[in-house]
This record gives C-alpha cells, sequence and structure tokens, in this order.
C-alpha cells in the first residue's frame, strides 16, 4: 500500500475529498474496487458501508 497520503500539521491524515473519482484511488494504491471508475468515492462509500478510505484499504488488501 502506497503512504503517500499527506498529513495535516497536527500529524493526522488529511481526509479525502468525496468527489475525488475512484479511478483515482484504484491508479493510487494500486486496487480493484468492482465498481465504475467514473464514480464518486462518497458515492462508493456510502454504497459499501465503509467510513474511511483507510478502513476500506485495510478491509480490501
Amino acid at each position: 500500500m502506497n503512504a503517500n497520503r499527506l498529513r495535516t500539521k497536527k500529524g493526522t491524515f488529511r481526509p479525502v475529498r468525496g468527489d475525488t473519482k475512484v479511478s483515482t484511488i484504484e491508479k493510487r494504491y494500486d486496487v480493484d474496487l468492482g465498481v465504475r471508475s467514473d464514480m464518486k468515492l462518497s458515492n462508493f462509500f456510502k454504497q459499501k458501508g465503509y467510513p474511511s478510505l483507510s478502513r476500506m484499504l485495510r478491509d480490501i488488501k
């Protein structure tokens, strides 16, 4: 898994924007999410029930 996510000044990870396309996440983290690549990430999270990107990546990998 690629650990190049941005951090805030406090050291926590910056949240990923909900309007990010699934294709961007698939390319960045080398995963296949099994949905259309033009789907918004926020809609994917709602559909699959994931609260965050890190939880989704942990469950998929």
